[in-house]
């Protein structure tokens, strides 16, 4: 594959990782114009919340999402390499940021459905898990060139 067609598709990533990742910003303004009063924090109320159960549930929900991005991604990339596709790598990619996107989506749950005071922990840590999927160049470059021989990797 040529270096231009390899360029456009890394571009292509970190077009499509940026908008993502912008998405998270939309979901703080969304609450905000929503419910503006959930962002005076009151220190004396319970960390979990009036529901501490829900919270819970949903904190280790936003848990299971983040283990599931990496998860998800990995295999989307190892069958990237295997198969010589660079599909896969953007579908790897877009299927992180999703189920990162997800865990932002559990904290709006909660400012809406429960006016949970600190449902931006939930956005902040999809934001995190989002910027961990900074797209690589070397992804795109391992999808798209067969392995050299000689290279130190050996297949089983």
């Amino acid at each position: 594959m040529s270096d231009s067609k390899i360029a456009k598709n890394y571009q292509t990533l970190l077009i499509l990782w940026f908008a993502l990742l912008a998405s998270q910003v939309m979901f703080l303004v969304i609450i905000f114009m929503a419910k503006p009063g959930l962002y005076r924090l009151d220190l004396a109320k319970p960390p979990l919340g009036e529901n501490p159960a829900i919270t819970g549930v949903f904190a280790l929900l936003a848990l299971v999402n983040l283990v599931l991005s990496f998860v998800m991604k990995k295999r989307s990339y190892e069958q990237a390499v295997a198969e010589q596709k660079i599909a896969y790598v953007q579908t790897g990619l877009i299927l992180a940021c999703a189920f990162c996107e997800a865990i932002s989506l559990l904290g709006m749950i909660l400012a809406f459905a429960f006016s949970y005071q600190f449902f931006f922990v939930w956005i902040a840590l999809g934001i995190v898990g989002i910027g961990l999927h900074f797209p690589r160049r070397d992804d795109v470059l391992a999808a798209s060139c067969k392995k050299q021989i000689g290279s130190g990797t050996s297949e089983e």
